[in-house]
């Protein structure tokens, strides 16, 4: 989707798998599962996963009936944990260009740019998987992962 906020792709996909263990609440999917309701490369997905893993937000199980599973209820994770989880934590950092183009020491859009990163982080921080699980477009998901 075209807009003014781009997401890597590392994160979208840590976001999506994450909405979708968050739709089959506490069964464990295998990687597998996951790439092919995501449309996503399984090595990706692997990857991806690996990190919400390291960091606790999932948890993973070995073995013929291995996979995935969310590690605290759907409730208590917010987007803002899984985005910083895969980009690192987020400040303000005023320019939009890689190189000192603005006259003086400040930035002409750092204002701008201050403040629509401060409401991307609070929204962040507002929505959690429940959320997101619980819109219509999540209740879709949840009918195709089960």
């Amino acid at each position: 989707m075209p807009g003014i906020i781009k997401v890597s792709e590392a994160s979208s996909i840590a976001i999506h798998a994450m909405v979708l263990l968050a739709a089959v609440e506490n069964k464990v999917m295998p990687a597998s599962t996951m790439a092919q309701n995501l449309k996503v490369s399984q090595a990706h997905l692997a990857k991806v996963m690996q990190k919400l893993a390291r960091t606790g937000l999932v948890k993973s199980t070995r073995g013929p009936a291995g996979g995935f599973s969310l590690s605290k209820p759907k409730e208590k994770t917010n987007l803002l944990e899984i985005y910083e989880t895969m980009e690192g934590p987020q400040q303000n950092t005023g320019c939009l260009l890689d190189a000192d183009v603005c006259p003086g020491s400040a930035c002409i859009l750092g204002r701008a740019l201050h403040d629509i990163n401060l409401k991307v982080l609070e929204l962040f921080s507002e929505h959690t998987l429940a959320d997101l699980v619980d819109s219509p477009l999540g209740r879709n998901v949840k009918n195709q992962a089960a």
